[in-house]
């Protein structure tokens, strides 16, 4: 690769080569930098224009205030003159040519050197997460004989007061992020519309105001629009007598002032207009591309009644929130619920439309080959610009946070390395076709620290796959917790390492989302599922073989732990009990040093499926699959109360 465009990539914080799974050097195609520079608007396109570009970079003066200093308490920060801090509670500071430690915590203007800047103070560290254990939920997947064919908020309120009186410390959820109105409804909850609002699909509608001011004709015709649960969840029918019993309501709520909250407004139009022009604005005639053109306030004005309808569904889903977290304090947990953050958003979604100038527009992030994934993965999901992000104050990202941690106790932050650098797929490249692209990782882990800290909130990263050291670093100096997974806790000839050697500041499960269940890993459901969906690249027989060397492999770390007794056996004193084994699997969590532990409901009553498929999308019923026992069900159920009794005994609740 040409040494100019070399520079010019990493003057932009674009790779040009990068390390593999394999600790290999892996150089990225000359093209494929041209294009990631192109969508930071920077044209690669030609040696004369690379030059340009390069000189461009060069006369940057770089002593001059940036857009945005992040400043970590207690330290001090060098400027090219005296300045001024406006606090943001209005009174300021005259600073010398150096930024002081002792600036409170928050997001503060300065003015220097004849430029202005958003000045974060940000928290060095998070006070340490107290030590617990919680139950890991899909909350589609928890029903009731209340909830409307899939798990609502208030089976969910009801669930976290009886798991917090029963020794439970946290409820950690899937991704509750908004979707897109129109059918067919997204059954993923990684490929959201917007990560600042919440899916109405969650909500209950006999928990509303307006169910009880209702007539009784009224609440009868909406009860009886309620579906069934069935073996597989159907968004489609969930959300289609959902939103009817709704409508059905509307008349009997209160109004919603949509001047209060520019950004609901803003979102709830876009919600108005996909009804009408469907779920991709991308698609939308081109005059309603931009949320302040003109046509879009006169559909804003035409479709006042679903504007207003759409932000109400979201008050609603305030008010339930609320009522899930004050479940949660008055049981007593000491982190509470635990909200999920998916890497990206549907770039034709609401936040797609409304962030469009913080966005890299045409991008896909995704993932390079590995191991498991050898053509690389797509998420077809968009990403921030980090320029833009930097240029506009990171208002976005923290608005995002801030909507996120309103009703949290903590925040898992999927594939939290993307606050480091993303690998980014440009128009018209394949998932292999892409480079990573680097982010102010002082800043997107500052502002999180910062806003958690406020929101009095842990912060878990899910850290698993090829992670640089520095990112595990990075959490660790913060008080932020990685993951760790009994799955991928090995040595080098692969034997599963003992839980005493596992990291403390870390969230320790059985499994994921994305991987075998408990009892589907002891009965080779992996490899029958996968062999059923051609997705193995190998021999089966092979593949039975390796699950079963890996079963043996688990079956003697728990031995020698004396977790598992050698004369634990069935009752045909053939095979050790399945049902032992995963009690031994939550003994092994139990035993480790990490600071908080997870319990998958699947793992516990029997689910030999796990939740999601990687590389699949209707082949499987990815997020479709509820927990097999009902809210009523589990509270009886003996084997939850042993894995509850025997975590609870391990990280003992300290005294109220």
């Amino acid at each position: 690769m040409d040494r100019r465009l070399v520079a010019l990539a990493d003057a932009h914080g674009v790779s040009t080569w990068y390390e593999d799974w394999r600790h290999r050097r892996v150089d990225v195609a000359p093209e494929t930098v041209v294009g990631v520079l192109g969508l930071l608007g920077v044209d690669a396109t030609s040696p004369s224009a690379v030059a340009d570009a390069l000189a461009a970079v060069r006369a940057v003066d770089r002593a001059a205030l940036p857009p945005t200093v992040v400043l970590t308490h207690g330290t001090t920060r060098a400027l090219p003159g005296p300045g001024v801090v406006t606090l943001e509670d209005g009174s300021r500071r005259t600073v010398d040519t150096e930024l002081p430690g002792d600036l409170p915590l928050g997001w503060h203007r300065l003015a220097c050197a004849g430029r202005e800047a958003t000045l974060v103070v940000v928290p060095r560290r998070l006070p340490a997460p107290p030590p617990t254990w919680g139950w890991m939920l899909q909350l589609y997947a928890l029903t009731s004989e209340h909830s409307w064919g899939m798990g609502d908020l208030g089976d969910l309120a009801e669930f976290t007061g009886w798991a917090g009186t029963n020794g439970a410390g946290l409820v950690l959820l899937n991704p509750l992020h908004a979707v897109g109105p129109s059918h067919p409804v997204a059954a993923s909850p990684y490929s959201p519309a917007s990560r600042r609002f919440v899916n109405p699909l969650y909500l209950r509608v006999a928990d509303t105001a307006a169910y009880r001011a209702a007539d009784p004709p009224t609440r009868a015709i909406v009860d009886a629009l309620r579906p069934d649960r069935g073996d597989l969840i159907d968004y489609d029918e969930v959300w289609a007598t959902k939103r009817h019993a709704l409508e059905l309501l509307h008349p009997y709520a209160g109004p919603v002032d949509l001047d209060a909250d520019p950004a609901l407004t803003s979102f709830a139009t876009w919600c108005a207009l996909a009804e009408r022009h469907g779920n991709d604005w991308r698609a939308w005639l081109a005059e309603l591309h931009h949320p302040d053109a003109p046509a879009v306030a006169e559909q804003r004005r035409q479709l006042a009644d679903r504007v207003a309808f759409h932000a109400w569904l979201q008050q609603l889903c305030d008010e339930q929130l609320d009522a899930v977290t004050a479940a949660a304090r008055a049981a007593g947990m000491p982190v509470g619920v635990v909200h999920d953050l998916a890497v990206g958003i549907d770039p034709g979604g609401a936040d797609g439309w409304q962030l469009a100038d913080v966005l890299a527009q045409g991008v896909r992030v995704g993932a390079p080959p590995d191991d498991f994934n050898q053509l690389g993965q797509d998420w077809g999901l968009a990403a921030w610009r980090p320029d833009r992000l930097a240029a506009t104050g990171y208002a976005a990202y923290r608005d995002m946070l801030r909507r996120t941690l309103r009703h949290a106790g903590g925040l898992r932050v999927d594939h939290v390395a993307g606050l480091w650098r993303l690998w980014w797929v440009p128009p018209g490249g394949g998932a292999a076709d892409g480079t990573y692209v680097r982010y102010d990782a002082e800043a997107m882990l500052g502002i999180l620290a910062l806003e958690a800290h406020r929101a009095g909130a842990v912060v878990v990263g899910e850290d698993l796959g090829t992670v640089q050291p520095e990112v595990t670093r990075g959490l660790r100096e913060r008080n932020m917790l990685g993951s760790t997974v009994l799955w991928f806790t090995r040595d080098d000839d692969g034997d599963f390492v003992a839980p005493s050697r596992w990291p403390r500041n870390a969230l320790a499960t059985i499994s994921t989302h994305d991987l075998p269940t408990a009892p589907g890993f002891l009965a080779g459901e992996q490899v029958r599922v996968r062999d059923e969906l051609k997705l193995l690249s190998t021999d089966t027989a092979v593949e039975r073989a390796r699950a079963a060397e890996e079963r043996e492999r688990l079956l003697a770390m728990l031995r020698a732990e004396g977790l598992l007794p050698d004369g634990e056996l069935s009752s045909d004193d053939e095979e050790v009990d399945d049902e032992e084994v995963v009690v031994a699997m939550h003994a092994a969590l139990a035993a480790s040093p990490a600071r908080l532990l997870g319990v998958s409901l699947y793992d516990v009553l029997g689910e030999v499926r796990q939740p999601n498929m990687p590389g699949t999308v209707d082949e499987y019923p990815n997020w479709r699959l509820p927990l097999p026992a009902t809210v009523a069900q589990i509270r009886t159920d003996p084997r939850v109360a042993r894995i509850a009794a025997l975590l609870t005994e391990a990280r003992p609740r300290p005294a109220r």
